[in-house]
């Protein structure tokens, strides 16, 4: 299908790229006198482009995949809500092909949230070390720029193109404006990167060969591709998005990149860099290889359980606020992969949820960590001691945060975890009711470290470095921080704000019907 009509829905894509696109080239060129003025413009470029992210929900045709059938079973590729499909490079048969649907959108809303957040962070603080705060603002910009692609695109050389687009940037966040290892800390995550970029490339290239055309919708289901092509392109797919998520063992650049990140720099890619990798597993992994990924879901079903005790208990020894919560984050990916790994409907809804849930929660403790580490001067726990004494408020905002990581009912981060050992025991069988069986150990290994964090961080003597901390917070720390409360709670009582219009194209993915 294609659909070359400009309408205003179609303008509304083009636009959430470049908004952002623009926003990047005018800071990039204010001068370097007005450097708080340019990040205060990229903070407006970056509300603009959180405006534009929430319109699909009420611009685009919902309806189209499901009650234009008569809730009857689809006899074509489900049709995203809002579509672009225009001509990009003739002669190569590539195509400009953007959508929007219920897989998509909560991600698109993340990104454009998490950036406008941190761009409005950084006209308060820049961090030391590193260029001008209008360079990170711009960098900031071109980051989202290419997630908001990654998840738009419906044609798999476009999704590989922005894809790669974050790479640069996201090296430079690090290497500028990172910790005293930021350099080390940079290449290694380029070098993870660029590997699995190498695969992804293969992966795209070949399945664009074998069937001729590179429309995800059309790829759907991949009928025009072999079990053994699809095998091959799985494989390929999975460990290229096995780096990105990051997914045991290829998770070691995770924990130094978090660690010797700016603020900012942890909270975009926590929040927003490891959802392209859970992302294009579903979307391109699954929807274009559903028969690759049936070959090895055993595979990464065990993987992903080992990603979820590894990091649980690895986060037991920690003695590093940041490092002990980018490891938390092997884990939670580890039970988003599981979700996935199960390729049913409920295990996808799960992965899904828990994207948007390890979002926000481990945005808001990356936020809260950098504030702790920057005023402390330090992040090691053994420093860290009594917050509740001198900072109540912040002890207090760190441990909601940290109750919603581990899983607590009613917040966000529950539902995912609780439903991708859900699916696991309805897929069946003695492999998948041992991995829920050892994930749900997990579940409680991860509520074992955040308690010890807690009684480490917030319990016991003050130390001296905590008592000389400054308690108050800052206008422009509430703003970043309070959506991410909200939705965290709002999420946690009301899941169904994410999975509400997932179930159709989900079934879609899987090869099914209604």
């Amino acid at each position: 299908m294609t659909d070359s009509t400009w309408t205003a829905a179609s303008v509304l894509l083009v636009a959430l790229l470049a908004v952002p696109a623009l926003g990047a080239v005018v800071v990039a060129v204010l001068p370097a006198r007005r450097d708080r003025q340019a990040r205060i413009v990229a903070t407006g470029f970056a509300a603009v482009t959180f405006a534009l992210s929430i319109v699909p929900f009420f611009a685009g045709d919902r309806a189209r995949g499901w009650f234009a059938y008569g809730g009857l079973r689809p006899t074509v590729p489900l049709q995203p809500w809002v579509n672009l499909d225009l001509p990009w490079v003739p002669a190569l048969g590539l195509r400009f092909h953007l959508g929007v649907d219920g897989v998509s959108y909560p991600l698109v809303v993340l990104t454009g949230l998490l950036t406008l957040l941190c761009c409005a962070y950084t006209v308060r603080k820049v961090p030391k070390g590193g260029g001008s705060g209008r360079t990170l603002s711009a960098l900031l910009l071109i980051l989202e720029v290419g997630v908001l692609g990654t998840f738009l695109s419906l044609d798999l050389i476009l999704f590989f193109v922005f894809f790669e687009v974050v790479l640069l940037p996201m090296y430079a966040v690090i290497a500028g404006w990172g910790g005293t290892e930021r350099r080390a800390a940079a290449r290694k995550f380029v070098l993870y990167t660029l590997f699995g970029s190498v695969l992804l490339l293969l992966g795209v290239v070949l399945a664009v060969t074998k069937a001729g055309t590179g429309d995800l919708i059309t790829l759907t289901g991949a009928s025009g591709l072999t079990r053994t092509t699809q095998c091959v392109v799985f494989a390929l797919l999975a460990v290229a998005f096995a780096v990105k998520a990051p997914l045991w063992p290829l998770h070691t650049w995770l924990p130094d990149a978090h660690t010797e990140a700016p603020t900012v720099g942890s909270v975009i890619l926590a929040g927003v860099l490891l959802k392209m990798g859970t992302y294009g597993l579903i979307r391109v992994g699954v929807g274009v290889a559903p028969l690759g990924a049936a070959w090895a879901a055993p595979v990464l079903g065990v993987l992903a359980v080992i990603a979820i005790l590894a990091g649980s208990l690895i986060c037991l020894r920690q003695r590093d606020l940041k490092r002990l919560i980018a490891y938390s984050s092997v884990g939670h990916m580890g039970f988003v992969l599981l979700g996935i790994a199960t390729l049913t409907v409920t295990g996808l809804q799960a992965a899904l949820l828990g994207n948007v849930a390890h979002g926000l929660i481990t945005g808001l403790l990356f936020f809260l960590a950098g504030t702790i580490k920057d005023r402390a001067g330090t992040g090691s726990l053994d420093q860290l001691s009594g917050l509740r004494e001198t900072a109540p408020r912040l002890a207090g905002l760190f441990g909601f945060a940290a109750i919603a990581s581990l899983g607590l009912p009613g917040l966000a981060g529950f539902w995912g975890e609780a439903f991708a050992v859900v699916a696991a025991v309805e897929r069946g069988g003695p492999l998948w009711v041992t991995l829920a069986v050892l994930a749900a150990v997990g579940g409680a290994l991860t509520a074992a470290y955040f308690l010890r964090l807690l009684r480490r961080l917030t319990h016991g003597p003050t130390t001296p470095t905590v008592h000389s901390l400054r308690p108050s917070i800052a206008a422009v720390e509430w703003f970043a921080w309070t959506p991410l409360i909200l939705l965290t709670l709002a999420v946690g009582v009301v899941p169904a704000l994410v999975l509400s219009e997932t179930a159709l194209p989900l079934t879609t993915l899987l090869g099914g019907h209604p």
